[in-house]
């Protein structure tokens, strides 16, 4: 960690203003920026037998390898990559859905390990195109009622506006996150960690459930690279909430992800931990002690003793690109702690890979976005949700990304 007058530390206080540092802290949760306690945050360009990270070599043999480790020690927990094998199964394809727009397919993905299976279901609706088109995709990790990504298209929701993508060109898919493991702290070890990975269950730094939906993910990208349909080389991960902490876990452990998009993610996703503004560690461990490893605990009220945040989240995905997403009302989230991590975090991009990003230090105003290279953020009007407006940025976003 750097000291109190290193450059590092100095961007932080030109980002927050010397105001936002007090070091009162209101009772209860604290939503006054001026009741931000002072902190200074883990430096991702020093490792920690405290060697500078200057290259390209340094951050993808030395510090990076460590961030993850230190993500899975003490907050997401191990995610395990051992499978005996993985099988998919179409077990429905229709060539007329969305009156003739889309092809959807219903794919099972089987993963087994020890003798035994689990099975998730992935619901893709791909373009129609010239024969040898690839679609790029986007993936929801989704916690919500299944009836949001309804395959029949019967019911629709703007949280999963799927006609949306596939008029912009985009393939659309999405699981949910019941079928590796429940979002529910009673069945949480149902389906993967029960079936599969028991032994995370023993282990202090093991995977739960955060970890879980990030494994299902995985599994979609896997799916991704055997379908013909799918250009997997540019393809998105997005998660609202939870899902978008998820997401953002997907993102910096499987560097097959050209885009990882994180909406209104919060207290252990985006936004910064030391802050303890709106959702704090306390909180979320206290009402979801399934999402995190169990080391995670040891930091309620003692987050300045954590060895990483969030921010270095962010720069764990570099040079890939990384959306944040913010809603007005969603104090709870942390929409400056939100955009702080984007910001600093992207100086891993910059500074190591030399992308000219140089995201702006006072946040976007409401309705404003930033498409800038590998970096996207807005702050859309409205509360905690995951609505078209949001999605419609995040294509935006890709178009010019991938100069569509």
């Amino acid at each position: 960690m750097k000291t109190p007058f290193s450059p590092y530390f100095f961007s932080i206080l030109l980002l927050l203003g010397a105001t936002h540092l007090s070091t009162a802290q209101q009772a209860g949760f604290n939503y006054d920026e001026s009741n931000v306690p002072s902190y200074s945050l883990p430096d991702p360009f020093v490792s920690t037998t405290g060697r500078e990270i200057t290259s390209i070599a340094d951050w993808t043999f030395i510090r990076r390898p460590e961030i993850i480790s230190l993500f899975e020690d003490h907050v997401y927990g191990k995610l395990p990559r051992d499978l005996d094998g993985i099988g998919f199964t179409l077990v429905n394809r229709d060539e007329q859905a969305m009156d003739g727009q889309a092809i959807l397919k219903e794919v099972d993905i089987a993963a087994q390990r020890n003798g035994k299976s689990i099975t998730m279901r992935l619901t893709i609706f791909i373009p129609k195109q010239q024969q040898g088109d690839e679609a790029p995709v986007f993936l929801l990790i989704t916690h919500r009622a299944p009836e949001n990504i309804d395959p029949t298209r019967q019911e629709k929701s703007d949280f999963w506006p799927a006609e949306m993508l596939i008029s912009r060109g985009y393939a659309a898919a999405a699981f949910h996150v019941q079928d590796v493991s429940d979002d529910n702290k009673e069945t949480f070890k149902e389906d993967i960690l029960t079936t599969l990975y028991p032994e995370q269950l023993t282990m202090s730094n093991g995977m739960r459930g955060l970890g879980a939906w990030a494994w299902g993910a995985m599994r979609a990208m896997d799916y991704f690279e055997n379908d013909p349909d799918i250009d997997a080389k540019r393809a998105g991960v997005v998660g609202h909430s939870r899902g978008g902490k998820a997401a953002l876990w997907t993102g910096a452990q499987d560097t097959r992800w050209a885009i990882t998009v994180s909406n209104e993610s919060g207290c252990g996703g985006a936004a910064i931990s030391r802050r303890r503004f709106g959702e704090t560690v306390t909180r979320i461990n206290t009402n979801f002690p399934y999402w995190f490893t169990d080391n995670f605990d040891q930091y309620n009220d003692n987050e300045d003793a954590l060895p990483v945040d969030q921010h270095m989240l962010v720069a764990a995905i570099a040079p890939r690109a990384v959306y944040v997403a913010s809603a007005a009302e969603d104090q709870w989230a942390d929409q400056k702690g939100e955009y702080l991590s984007l910001r600093l975090g992207s100086r891993i991009h910059q500074a190591i890979y030399q992308i000219p990003a140089n995201l702006p230090q006072e946040q976007p105003k409401v309705g404003e976005s930033i498409h800038m290279g590998p970096l996207g953020y807005h702050m859309r009007e409205g509360a905690h949700n995951l609505t078209a407006l949001d999605w419609s940025n995040f294509l935006d976003f890709a178009d010019k990304l991938y100069q569509k």
